[in-house]
């Protein structure tokens, strides 16, 4: 009997699994996904003190789902900024639990992010990362401020201003992630890191995350999310491309470079 949650949360003895749930659309977070995310993260809050997050079949997360996106501005609807990609990666950053992300398949855009925003990651070889937003003429505003901070200059710019996909193994390699392995050992391998780093204090660990984002530098989330759409809105008080690349993806068109999955 399949299981129409959104997001999926598995408590073990050791951490809490959490999986995207929306295959079908290859794991895009809609509104009622990133809210279901977010419940998640109350849920595990002071429970676990590791969380692995994944995604189901052969998708990790595809970003935002810009179907909704751009249906949403077409017909002048808001959406509730407290579930905004950006407060849930924020709060992925701002919670007291260790974050493994286990890559299992497609991280495009927004599923970058959040494999940058977790504090450890391993990769299956069949994984897929990408930031496609340069095909629809526009920077990456939150994919492309974290990978900036995880990878040196050059192969930031590779992915961003090609769009083309590195797999796990080239991720491994330019240190976008941890470890890559068989998919087939994926969760096997998360299980194992997660109890590993479960074992500590809680407080230590908690600290020491903080202590990530501070040394040797401050490292300020929301102030590169802020950068991030900044640059979108130069870009698009400059051109028209962006919104009418938009426009053919929402009408099934396909997109410069490798698209984007929704």
């Amino acid at each position: 009997m399949s299981d129409d949650r959104l997001v999926i949360v598995e408590e073990r003895e050791a951490y809490a699994l959490i999986r995207i749930n929306r295959h079908d659309k290859r794991n895009a977070m809609n509104e009622a996904a990133r809210k279901a995310l977010m419940e998640a993260l109350d849920q595990i809050r002071g429970r676990f003190k590791v969380a692995v997050l994944t995604g189901t079949e052969g998708s990790f997360c595809s970003g935002i789902d810009l179907k909704e996106s751009h249906a949403a501005r077409e017909k002048g609807l808001a959406m509730d900024p407290k579930y905004s990609w950006s407060e849930v990666n924020l709060a992925i950053r701002a919670h007291p639990a260790i974050f493994i992300a286990a890559v299992n398949g497609i991280a495009l855009g927004g599923g970058a992010t959040l494999i940058n925003v977790c504090d450890l990651a391993i990769a299956a070889e069949e994984a897929q990362i990408g930031m496609p937003e340069m095909g629809f003429a526009t920077y990456p505003g939150l994919a492309g401020p974290t990978t900036q901070f995880s990878l040196p200059r050059k192969r930031a710019a590779w992915m961003m201003l090609t769009t083309k996909r590195i797999d796990g193994a080239t991720a491994e390699r330019w240190g976008l992630v941890n470890q890559v392995v068989p998919r087939a050992e994926l969760l096997d391998v998360a299980d194992e890191v997660a109890r590993t780093v479960a074992q500590f204090d809680a407080t230590a660990l908690t600290e020491s995350k903080h202590a990530l984002d501070k040394l040797p530098v401050v490292i300020d989330w929301r102030a590169s999310f802020d950068f991030g759409q900044e640059v979108i809105g130069n870009i698009r008080k400059k051109t028209n491309a962006a919104s009418e690349g938009l426009e053919k993806f929402s009408q099934g068109g396909r997109l410069a470079g490798q698209g984007v999955a929704s």
